[in-house]
């Protein structure tokens, strides 16, 4: 199988692993690295990882799951709309159980809401297609990876006179949330590993902030061991050479300039404003709204709904979770009331979250 087979090799990874202990011998003190990809976090547990290092590295898990940086006003307005006469709420699975201030869509379709799980917002677009006569609204989440396939879908309704589709946007965008990782003073991030999902569209280029404001090194990394071990190795050189840059481990899938035709979808329906992150709070300029020229397919704008003020469940740690200042072991719900069949906050929802990671792979 090949870039699988290859990316697996335990000959491979064991030098890998022996190389970064050498590395953090030379370096001789405590080294913090965050991966900002939920995909990084479950491989980096399900191929058991961190227990290839030496005590002194330790890895964070960051905001890097979209259903778990989504925050509870977002799903509130999305209850909102489900409860809406002649209206189909499409989303990706994973939404359906997060829970909101007050209820979550599972329980908007079991009180007769209709709920449409979809894998992509083209397959929204079909739904809205054949039942014109309804309100389709697709929950537009995630980062620059699914934003274009959003972009596409609002081009594509527009084409099409559709005009019963709509999108809830709450797509969001990483060097803003990078960013205030790197300034935010609780944190001392040594290293970025890079999100290889996101790079495939932005081009490893918009990283480079990040080493040249902060001294961070960066490299973006695929989803194997070997990926993930090369690129932490590439880190540690960095760090032990005191020359911070980016770096693109990925380079089969990555390039320094990206997706040039994803990236002008994006700008062509979406401009940028600024969101609101489970947990971080209002961040300028790290999320996508659609922009006027396509606000007839912004549900927001078309059919605008007032919710009531969001609250958090008060015992989920997920916002510093996300944040890396606490793991779920530090959280007193965790495999108590929070369990993968009793969700009380998102990062226990998504298949991306650290809490489901925890629960699944770590014994501790």
């Amino acid at each position: 199988m090949k870039y699988l087979n290859e990316f697996r090799q335990k000959e491979l990874v064991d030098k890998l692993a022996k190389g970064i202990g050498y590395l953090m011998a030379d370096i001789d003190r405590k080294v913090t690295l965050m991966e900002v990809c939920g995909t990084h976090t479950m491989a980096a547990f399900r191929y058991g990882i961190k227990d290839l290092f030496p005590p002194n590295l330790h890895l964070l898990s960051g905001p890097g799951c979209p259903v778990c940086v989504t925050a509870n006003d977002y799903l509130d307005k999305a209850i909102a709309y489900a409860r809406k006469e002649g209206v189909i709420v499409a989303t990706f699975g994973d939404m359906v159980k997060v829970p909101g201030s007050r209820s979550t869509l599972a329980e908007e379709a079991s009180n007769g809401a209709e709920i449409r799980v979809v894998y992509s917002s083209l397959e929204a677009l079909k739904i809205a297609q054949e039942n014109r006569e309804r309100k389709v609204i697709f929950l537009g989440i995630g980062f620059e990876t699914t934003a274009p396939t959003v972009a596409s879908s609002i081009l594509t309704a527009g084409e099409d006179k559709l005009s019963n589709y709509f999108v809830l946007s709450g797509h969001k965008i990483m060097p803003p949330i990078m960013r205030a990782l790197a300034q935010d003073h609780e944190l001392k991030i040594d290293g970025f590993i890079c999100p290889g999902h996101v790079s495939t569209i932005t081009g490893s280029k918009i990283y480079e902030f990040l080493s040249r404001d902060y001294g961070i090194p960066c490299v973006v990394a695929g989803f194997e061991p070997i990926d993930i071990l090369q690129s932490i190795y590439l880190i540690l050189s960095q760090i032990r050479s005191g020359q911070a840059k980016v770096e693109n481990e990925y380079d089969r899938a990555v390039t320094w300039e990206g997706n040039l035709k994803a990236q002008a979808l994006m700008a062509e329906v979406f401009k940028p404003e600024s969101s609101n992150w489970r947990g971080i709070g209002e961040i300028e300029q790290s999320g996508l709204k659609i922009r006027e020229k396509y606000e007839s397919f912004d549900v927001e704008k078309k059919y605008p709904v007032s919710v009531e003020k969001s609250r958090d469940n008060p015992g989920c740690i997920c916002g510093d979770i996300l944040r890396g200042l606490k793991t779920p072991l530090d959280c007193r719900l965790f495999r108590k009331v929070c369990h993968l069949s009793h969700p009380v906050g998102a990062c226990m929802v998504s298949a991306e979250g650290t809490c489901a990671a925890y629960y699944k792979y770590s014994s501790a």
